[in-house]
C-alpha cells in the first residue's frame, strides 16, 4: 500500500506542475512593475506569517500529550483556544480599523511568538494562557492582513484584477508550499535532529520575528474609520447594520461559516476516518499530499479569476457542490463497502477511496481561499472591513467549539454527513449571492450614506 500514496502524491505533482507551467496569455494577468514590487513583498511576509502557523499546527496536540496531559485536558486547551478566537480575537481584531491594519498584523506577530514561548513550560495555567494567545493571533491572521492588502492594494490604484493574483499565489504558497516545507522542517527538527516537540515552536517564533522586521521596515499604515468620535462599539454597531442591511454580506458571511466549520470539522476527522480500525498511515505524508491537492485548487482558482468574464459567484456553486459531495462518500461507503475488522495494518481499499474524496474537497479548499478573499474585496466596506470579517468568525468558532466538545458523541460517518449537508446550503446561499449580485452590479450600495443615515437616526451618547 505504500506505493498507493507515492501514487496520488506523484499524479498531484505532474497535474500541479502541468498547470502552472503551461500557463498561456490567456491564464495570465499583465501587471505592472510596481505592482510586482508590491506583490512580491506580501507574499514574502504572508508566506513567513504562514509558516509561523504550520509550523506548530501537527506538534500542538502531541507537545500537550508529552506533558502528561490527558484527552480531556487537551480538549480543553483546544476549546480555549477558540472560544479566545471567538472573543478577544473579535475584539482585537476589530481594533485594526481604527488603530491600524500594519500596527495589528505587527500585534499578530507579538501575539504568536508569546503563544510560542509559553510551550516550553508544562504548567497547564502556562499553556493556558498560550492557548488564548494564539486564539488572539488566528483572529489577527486571518483578518488583518487581507485588510491591510486590499487597502493598500486599492490606495496605490492598482487595478483591481490584479488583486485575485496575489490571493491565488498567496494561497498557493501559504496554504501549500509553505504547509509542505514547515511539515518537512518540523519533522526534522523535532524528530531527526531530535530536539523534542518544542523544537517547531521555537522556529516558529523565529520566522514570525523575521516577517514583523519586514512589516516594520516596509509596510505603510492604513486604516479602516480612524475617526476619533468613533469607539469600539460604534464598529460593532456599524458592522452589524452593514451586514443586516445587505444582503449580499450576510450571505457572503454564512457561506463563510458553513464552508470553514466543515473545513475544520474534516482537520479533527480525517486522522480516524482513513484509519477506522487503527490502520498504520504516513500521516506526514498524507497531510503533504492534502496540501498539495490545495495548491492544485489555488492554481485552478487563479486561472478562473484571470477570466475576467467568469464571475466567482457562478463557479463557486460548482465547487461547493463538489465538495458537499465528497464528505457523502463515507456515508455511501459505510453502506456499500464491507467494514473490516482486522485491527492494525495498512489502509483499507475504503481508506483509499476516501483519500481520493478527501483530496478532492482540499482541491476545493485551494479554490475557496482565493475565490472568498475576492468577493470579500468586492463586498465588504472598507470602513469596517476587519471588524466584519471578524464577525464572519464567531458563529465559525461557536461551531468549532460545539464539534469538538461532541466529537466522541457521533460516528464520524455522521459528522461527515452533517457537513455535507452545510455545503449543499452553501451551494444555495452562493446561488442566491449570485443572483443578488447580479441584481446590484449597475446600482452599487452607497455604504457612507448608509452609515450616516444610521449615524442620524440612532445617535450613541457613550
Amino acid at each position: 500500500m505504500e506505493v498507493f500514496y507515492y501514487l496520488v502524491f506523484g499524479v498531484l505533482v505532474m497535474v500541479v506542475g502541468t498547470l502552472e507551467f503551461s500557463k498561456t496569455n490567456k491564464d495570465r494577468i499583465s501587471t505592472s512593475a510596481p505592482f510586482n514590487s508590491f506583490k512580491n513583498n506580501y507574499l514574502v511576509v504572508y508566506s513567513l506569517m504562514m509558516a509561523g502557523d504550520w509550523l506548530q499546527g501537527p506538534y500542538v496536540y502531541y507537545l500537550y500529550s508529552t506533558y502528561g496531559f490527558g484527552k480531556g485536558e487537551i480538549g480543553r486547551l483546544f476549546i480555549a483556544g477558540f472560544g479566545s478566537s471567538m472573543l478577544f480575537g473579535t475584539i482585537v481584531g476589530s481594533l485594526a480599523d481604527k488603530q491600524g491594519r500594519k500596527r495589528a498584523c505587527v500585534t499578530y506577530c507579538i501575539t504568536y511568538i508569546l503563544s510560542c514561548i509559553t510551550k516550553h513550560s508544562p504548567d497547564y495555567r502556562v499553556l493556558m494562557v498560550g492557548r488564548v494567545l494564539g486564539g488572539i493571533a488566528t483572529s489577527l491572521l486571518f483578518s488583518a492582513f487581507e485588510s491591510w492588502l486590499v487597502a493598500e492594494h486599492n490606495k496605490r490604484g492598482f487595478d483591481q484584477q490584479w488583486l485575485s493574483l496575489t490571493f491565488s499565489k498567496a494561497i498557493f504558497l501559504g496554504n501549500g508550499l509553505i504547509a509542505i516545507v514547515s511539515g518537512l522542517l518540523g519533522n526534522m527538527l523535532a524528530d531527526t535532529l531530535g530536539f523534542g516537540p518544542v523544537a517547531p515552536f521555537d522556529a516558529a517564533a523565529c520566522f514570525l520575528a523575521i516577517g514583523m522586521a519586514i512589516i516594520l521596515s516596509s509596510w505603510s499604515e492604513n486604516y479602516g474609520d480612524p475617526s476619533e468620535s468613533k469607539d469600539l462599539l460604534s464598529q460593532f454597531k456599524g458592522a452589524a447594520v452593514a451586514i443586516a442591511s445587505d444582503e449580499k454580506i450576510a450571505l457572503l458571511g454564512a457561506i463563510q461559516s458553513l464552508f470553514e466549520g466543515s473545513m475544520y470539522t474534516f482537520v479533527f476527522l480525517w486522522t480516524p476516518a482513513l484509519s477506522p480500525n487503527d490502520e498504520d498511515i504516513p500521516h506526514g505524508f498524507i497531510f503533504a499530499t492534502f496540501m498539495l491537492a490545495s495548491m492544485l485548487g489555488s492554481s485552478i482558482a487563479s486561472r478562473l479569476m484571470a477570466r475576467a468574464s467568469l464571475k466567482v459567484e457562478s463557479y463557486m456553486q460548482i465547487v461547493f457542490m463538489i465538495s458537499a459531495f465528497t464528505f457523502l462518500i463515507p456515508v455511501l461507503a459505510n453502506f456499500f463497502v464491507p467494514p473490516t475488522k482486522v485491527k492494525g495494518g495498512s489502509i483499507s481499499f475504503t481508506g483509499c477511496i476516501l483519500l481520493f474524496g478527501f483530496c478532492t474537497f482540499e482541491a476545493c479548499v485551494g479554490i475557496f481561499w482565493p475565490s472568498i478573499m475576492k468577493m470579500r474585496s468586492q463586498y465588504i466596506p472598507e470602513e469596517a472591513r476587519s471588524t466584519i470579517m471578524n464577525f464572519f468568525r464567531i458563529p465559525l468558532n461557536i461551531f468549532v467549539c460545539i464539534v469538538l466538545y461532541n466529537v466522541n458523541a457521533f460516528p464520524i460517518t455522521v459528522m461527515l454527513g452533517m457537513c455535507s449537508i452545510f455545503l449543499f446550503v452553501a451551494t444555495i446561499l452562493q446561488r442566491r449571492l449570485m443572483v443578488v449580485a447580479e441584481s446590484h452590479r449597475h446600482k452599487p450600495q452607497d455604504w457612507a450614506s448608509m452609515k450616516d443615515r444610521d449615524t442620524e437616526a440612532e445617535p450613541l451618547n457613550i
